[in-house]
C-alpha cells in the first residue's frame, strides 16, 4: 500500500510540470515587459519609451496575464493528462468538460438557492467568475480535484465495452460523459462541503505565516529534501496556487498564493514593491544555491577528484554547474552525489533552508520560480525596490561555504563523489556515448531497461525519464551510466526514474521513436 501511494504521488509531482514549466516560460515575459514598461525604468532608459515598443509589452502582459488568470483550468487539463495511463488527449479533453461543467452547476445551485452574489459583494461572498462563469472561488485547488478526479475515471472506463446497441458510446467516447455525470454531483457537493474546507486552507495558510522566519527554513529544507521522491513539484505548488503561500488584495482582487500575488503585483502598474511575505517562498531563497552554492559544490568535487579522473568528469560538473546557475536545474548535479554521498545533500538542504530564510529576514523581494541567472536579472535587477545585491552578497558567501564544507566533508570521509569512485579498468563497455546521439542512446536505454517488452510506458520530466517496466529485474541499472545517466531512482517495483538533465525530453522522444520501431 505504501509503495503505490508512493507511486501515485510520483505521478502526481510529474503531472504537476506540464503547466509550471508553461507558466514559469510566461513569467520571464510578463517579468520582462513589467520591467520595461515601469516609469522608472524608462526614466533610464528612454529607447524604451517607443509606442511601437510599448505596444509589444502591453500584448505580451495581456497574453501571459489570460494564462495566470486561468491557471484552475490549466491544472484542472494537465493532471487530467499526466495521471492517465493511456490515451492522454482523451483525459486532457474530459479534463476542461469536467471542470466547466462543475462550474456550470455550482452557478445553478448558487441561482437557485439565491446565494448567487452581486458583482459588489463578488470577493466577500467567497465567489468569483471563472471562464465567464460566477461561481464559488475553488481557485488551483479547483483545478487540481477536478484533474486529479477526472484521471480516476479515465483510467477506470477508457476501455469499458458497453452492450452493443449502445456501444458506439463505449471505450474511450464513454469517458467525457461519465465525466459529464460525475461533476454535476461534484458541483452540487461543492458549495456545501467547500466553506469549511476554505476556511481550514486559509487557517493553515495562517498558521505556516506565524511561524515567520521558521517556517521559511523549513519550507526550504523540505523542498530540497523532497526532490529524491519528485514530490518537491507538489509542496511548492501548495505555497505558490494556494493560501498557504498567502493572501493579498491587488488591484480590488484577493490573490491568493505566493507566485500568484507576485504576478498580480508585476502586472499591477501602481506596484512599487513587493511583498516578502509572498517571495520568501519563490527565486530569491534559491539564487544562492542555485547560482553560487552548487557551482561551487562541483568545483569542491572536481578539486578533490582523483588526477587521472578530472578530465573524465569535468564535462558532468561543468554542463551541471551551467544549468544550475543559468537556469535554476539542480537535479543533474545533484544527484551526481546524492546517492553516494547523502550526508553532503543533508548538508545542502539545511544550507537551502538557511538561504531562504536569510533573503526574508534581510526584506528580499525576488519571485518567480527557477532561481538562477535568469530570474535573478529579470525578476531582481529590472524590479523596484528588490534588494537583489543582498542576495549577491549571501550567494557569494555561500560559494566559499559550499566549497570549503564539500571539500572538507568528502575528503574527512573518503565520500566516493565523481571521479573518486574506486579505480575501475575502462574500456568500450565504460565509455560514455555522445551527448547528442540521441538514438544511440535511445538503443542502449531500451536494451538496459530489459527490451522493448519489458517497457510499460516511457514519459519525462524536466531532468528525468520515468519508465514504468513489468519486471524490475530484467534491469540492468548500472547499464545507465554509459548512457550519459547521473542517477537512478526505483521508487516502486515497476517504477524507475534516469536522471539525464535538460536534454531528457529529446532522449524521452527518441526512446519513443525506437519503441515503434518493428522488431
Amino acid at each position: 500500500m505504501l509503495k503505490k501511494m508512493n507511486n501515485y504521488f510520483q505521478r502526481l509531482g510529474k503531472a504537476f510540470m506540464l503547466p509550471i514549466a508553461l507558466i514559469s516560460f510566461a513569467g520571464i515575459f510578463l517579468g520582462i515587459s513589467s520591467a520595461f514598461s515601469n516609469p522608472n525604468v524608462i526614466a533610464k532608459m528612454p529607447f524604451l519609451g517607443n509606442e511601437i515598443l510599448q505596444l509589444i509589452f502591453v500584448f505580451t502582459k495581456a497574453i501571459t496575464g489570460v494564462l495566470f488568470s486561468n491557471l484552475p483550468v490549466l491544472f484542472a487539463i494537465s493532471l487530467a493528462i499526466g495521471l492517465a495511463k493511456d490515451e492522454t488527449a482523451v483525459a486532457g479533453f474530459s479534463g476542461f468538460i469536467g471542470y466547466i461543467v462543475m462550474h456550470i452547476t455550482i452557478n445553478a445551485f448558487l441561482i437557485s438557492s439565491k446565494t448567487l452574489a452581486t458583482a459588489e459583494n463578488l470577493r466577500s461572498a467567497g465567489q468569483g467568475m471563472t471562464l465567464g462563469i460566477q461561481s464559488i472561488e475553488l481557485g488551483v485547488f479547483g483545478g487540481i480535484i477536478v484533474g486529479i478526479i477526472v484521471a480516476e475515471l479515465h483510467n477506470k472506463f477508457y476501455t469499458i465495452k458497453l452492450p452493443d446497441y449502445i456501444g458506439f458510446f463505449g471505450g474511450t467516447r464513454f469517458v467525457p460523459i461519465i465525466t459529464t455525470l460525475a461533476f454535476t454531483v461534484v458541483g452540487l457537493l461543492v458549495p456545501v462541503i467547500w466553506p469549511p474546507i476554505g476556511a481550514g486552507i486559509q487557517g493553515l495558510g495562517y498558521t505556516i505565516a506565524r511561524l515567520g522566519y521558521f517556517g521559511t527554513f523549513l519550507f526550504g529544507l523540505l523542498e530540497r529534501l523532497l526532490i529524491p521522491f519528485g514530490l518537491h513539484h507538489i509542496l511548492n505548488a501548495m505555497f505558490r496556487f494556494t493560501p498557504v503561500g498567502g493572501e493579498m488584495v491587488i488591484g480590488g482582487n484577493t490573490i491568493a498564493g505566493a507566485l500568484n500575488i507576485f504576478y498580480a503585483q508585476l502586472a499591477d502598474p501602481n506596484t512599487t514593491s513587493f511583498s516578502t511575505e509572498a517571495t520568501r517562498f519563490l527565486a530569491q531563497g534559491k539564487i544562492p544555491i542555485m547560482m553560487f552554492g552548487l557551482p561551487a559544490a562541483a568545483l569542491a568535487m572536481y578539486r578533490t577528484a582523483n588526477p587521472e579522473n578530472r578530465n573524465r568528469i569535468k564535462g558532468i560538473l561543468t554542463a551541471g554547474a551551467l544549468a544550475s546557475l543559468v537556469t535554476g536545474i539542480t537535479e543533474p548535479l545533484e544527484f551526481s552525489f546524492l546517492f553516494v554521498a547523502p550526508v553532503l545533500y543533508g548538508i545542502h538542504s539545511v544550507l537551502s533552508g538557511i538561504s531562504f530564510m536569510l533573503n526574508y529576514i534581510l526584506g528580499v523581494a525576488i519571485g518567480n520560480t527557477q532561481g538562477g541567472a535568469i530570474d535573478l536579472v529579470v525578476f531582481g535587477m529590472l524590479q523596484p525596490n528588490t534588494k537583489w545585491f543582498i542576495t549577491l552578497l549571501i550567494g557569494i558567501a555561500y560559494a566559499f561555504i559550499y566549497y570549503f564544507t564539500f571539500k572538507f566533508v568528502i575528503l574527512k570521509m573518503n565520500l566516493k563523489t565523481p571521479g573518486r569512485e574506486d579505480d575501475i579498468e575502462l574500456d568500450e563497455e565504460n565509455l560514455v556515448l555522445d551527448n547528442s546521439d540521441f538514438d544511440g542512446k535511445a538503443i542502449e536505454i531500451i536494451k538496459y531497461l530489459g527490451g522493448k517488452d519489458n517497457i510499460e510506458t516511457v514519459n519525462n520530466c524536466f531532468t528525468r525519464l520515468r519508465v514504468v517496466v513489468k519486471d524490475m529485474s530484467l534491469v540492468e541499472e548500472s547499464g545507465f551510466k554509459r548512457t550519459g545517466a547521473a542517477g537512478v531512482i526505483k521508487p516502486s517495483e515497476t517504477d524507475i526514474q534516469v536522471i539525464y538533465g535538460p536534454s531528457v525530453s529529446s532522449i524521452k522522444a527518441s526512446v519513443a521513436k525506437e519503441l515503434k520501431r518493428k522488431s
